[in-house]
């Protein structure tokens, strides 16, 4: 998703500067740019800096937080050094308590909240597939305005939201039924809906998380969890999940923010989750403890 953001605003004129942990990754960038291949296969490439080093940026206006859910206190403390102290850090990530985290050390004025639903997967270091259009709905914040049209010159489709909470645990319900079970089963989303027993699980996985949400008193921004779910899966079908991606790279997965998250909130309102307890400890266990 860095990768796509990147592209898209370097494509417009926009200064971007990538900051990151991945040697070859870096390496790439700095020295070949970043490359978007559409869903058509036309590949453009577009300038960009590239570095691990958070007082290479120092004085940031405006920071995109697309990292995995587990490095969010990481990347923490790399934005207390180099955004500015009137920035603000705009978190676009999948799961729940990341601008909890972010706002730990930023503090609230300088975080704001997103949801996106567009799809990318990185095809190699520097080379990035869109994988689908989406909407990017941002939370409404006194100094986003600049980005947002930035974000629109870009071509992202933007939509703003006072309470975008809703969008999230939106998002969050279909993530727990949708990026789980294709880790587990190593498929691509939109054969869940081809398997009988997968398609259950799915469903019984987004009712609790939507369960959950009516407890906390958030209104879903759909009326069916399960119909949302499989209407999701069946768009972005041959897309492979970024949990999938995650295991089959042997890299850490987001679902500890993900079904962990529904579990505890769920503990939390007194609301049972045991599909999404399971699942929990069964893409954990697909790790060897460290």
């Amino acid at each position: 998703m860095a990768s796509l953001f990147a592209a898209r605003l370097s494509a417009v004129g926009v200064d971007v500067t990538m900051l990151g942990t991945w040697p070859a990754g870096l390496e790439t960038l700095n020295r070949k740019g970043v490359t978007l291949i559409t869903q058509d296969d036309q590949e453009h490439t577009y300038p960009v800096r590239a570095t691990d080093d958070p007082a290479d940026c120092t004085g940031a206006r405006y920071a995109l937080v697309l990292v995995k859910s587990w490095q969010t206190e990481r990347v923490a403390n790399q934005l207390a050094v180099c955004l500015a102290a009137h920035g603000v850090a705009l978190t676009l990530q999948n799961g729940l308590g990341n601008r909890e985290k972010l706002e730990e050390l930023l503090g609230p004025q300088r975080v704001a909240l997103g949801v996106t639903t567009i799809g990318a997967n990185l095809a190699a270091p520097g080379r990035v597939r869109l994988a689908g259009e989406g909407v990017i709905t941002i939370g409404t914040h006194p100094r986003l305005g600049p980005l947002t049209d930035l974000l629109r010159k870009a071509g992202f489709t933007i939509e703003d939201d006072p309470n975008p909470n809703a969008f999230l645990w939106g998002k969050l319900v279909i993530n727990a039924a949708v990026n789980p079970l294709t880790a587990l089963l190593d498929i691509p989303n939109g054969e869940l809906l081809n398997r009988p027993s997968a398609r259950e699980v799915a469903a019984a996985l987004a009712s609790e998380a939507a369960s959950v949400a009516v407890a906390k008193g958030i209104s879903l921004p759909y009326p069916d969890p399960v119909l949302a779910t499989e209407a999701v899966a069946q768009r972005t079908a041959l897309n492979i999940s970024s949990m999938l991606q995650d295991v089959r790279r042997g890299s850490p997965t987001e679902i500890d923010a993900i079904c962990g998250a529904i579990v505890q909130a769920g503990e939390q309102t007194g609301v049972p989750t045991p599909v999404n307890r399971t699942i929990w400890q069964l893409v954990n266990g697909l790790r060897a403890p460290e």
